[in-house]
């Protein structure tokens, strides 16, 4: 028998982490969150600002309600690592959607190995959002001649599970 071989088109790769609280209000609980992302991902996350106003909730058109960082490359792994270390390399299998990304959220940040109790912050929960990619994704983005993705190019859930398990070591529930 031989091996077949994997073509280095379908290698899968980890695009980026972004890191995210919904606050819902402004004032000092943004920049405590701000804080807690800094100590967490090692750089500077900017505001998220409401789109709508909420009046029942005291919210106006453009306040900061949210915080988020966007982490890639070489940092973002390291950093899957630790996060899937503090959900204890366990991912529920409706985390994954059909296009390569997987989310899942962590209810006090304390728990990320590396990250300290402060008293000044307090503890705070988190939202994770991954993206999966493979080499030629970029037709989708770039600014001339931008093209879809073939279906068979596209990452099915299966194959994202499937690379988080042998990559990372992560059970799926």
């Amino acid at each position: 028998m031989s091996q077949v071989t994997q073509s280095p088109m379908k290698k899968i790769s980890l695009e980026k982490i972004v890191l995210n609280m919904g606050l819902g209000k402004s004032g000092d609980v943004i920049t405590t969150a701000q804080v807690a992302l800094e100590q967490i991902s090692g750089k500077k996350p900017s505001t998220r600002n409401a789109k709508a106003a909420y009046r029942d909730w005291g919210v106006r058109k453009g306040e900061p309600i949210g915080v988020a960082v966007t982490i890639r490359g070489e940092d973002a792994v390291a950093l899957l690592k630790r996060l899937l270390e503090a959900k204890g390399n366990a991912i529920n299998g409706k985390s994954f959607d059909n296009f390569g990304n997987f989310s899942f959220g962590i209810n006090e940040h304390i728990d990320i190995p590396g990250v300290k109790y402060d008293p000044q912050v307090g503890i705070l929960g988190l939202g994770i959002s991954i993206t999966l990619t493979r080499p030629g994704y970029g037709i989708r983005t770039r600014s001339k001649h931008k093209a879809r993705v073939g279906k068979t190019h596209v990452i099915k859930s299966q194959e994202a599970k499937d690379y988080l398990e042998k990559e990372f070591g992560v059970t799926i529930t």
